[in-house]
Order: structure tokens, then C-alpha cells, then sequence
């Protein structure tokens, strides 16, 4: 996290990495003493990934996550876009 990332391992922040393979899922956070580390392995189907060639890191919810462990493309599935009103007509 801090060499790739440049980011601080102990921050307030859940950190999700994927194999080369998408099959494998770890999630790295930091709680009050020590390291949580939860890894997921697929037997048969692979994970919902961006590119490799997509190194920047990304920030998603909660709820993009639960979709991503349950096997869901966060990535493409886009939802209508967010629009912003000063006044009603």
C-alpha cells in the first residue's frame, strides 16, 4: 500500500487488491492494533476486475463492494448520471 500506492496502510480505508488471474481477492485494513486481512478464492468463476493496465487506485462504497464480492461488474454498470439543479422550472 505504501510502495504501489503511496497511500498509508493505516488510514481510515479498507484496501481491496485482485490476482493476475481474478480469482483471488484480498481486503487489507488497519483496526485500533493490527493488521485484518480477508481473502476470497473462487473455485470456478473470476472476479469482475479492471484492466492491468488500470494501475490507478479507485474508491468505491460499501455497496460496490458487496457487489464485487458477489461476482457483479462494478466497473461497467453505470448508473444515470448525477444531475445537479440550482432552481426548479
Amino acid at each position: 500500500v505504501e510502495q504501489e500506492l503511496e497511500l498509508s496502510p493505516m488510514a481510515n480505508a479498507l484496501f481491496v487488491f485482485c490476482n493476475r488471474d481474478r480469482d483471488k481477492i484480498k481486503l487489507l485494513y488497519w483496526e485500533r492494533n493490527g493488521f485484518v486481512l480477508w481473502y476470497k478464492r473462487l473455485e470456478k468463476q473470476r472476479f469482475k476486475w479492471l484492466k492491468p493496465t488500470d494501475s490507478a487506485a479507485i474508491c468505491i462504497d460499501g455497496y460496490q463492494l458487496n457487489l464485487l464480492l458477489d461476482g457483479l461488474d462494478i466497473f461497467n454498470n453505470k448508473p444515470h448520471e448525477t444531475l445537479f439543479y440550482t432552481a426548479m422550472n
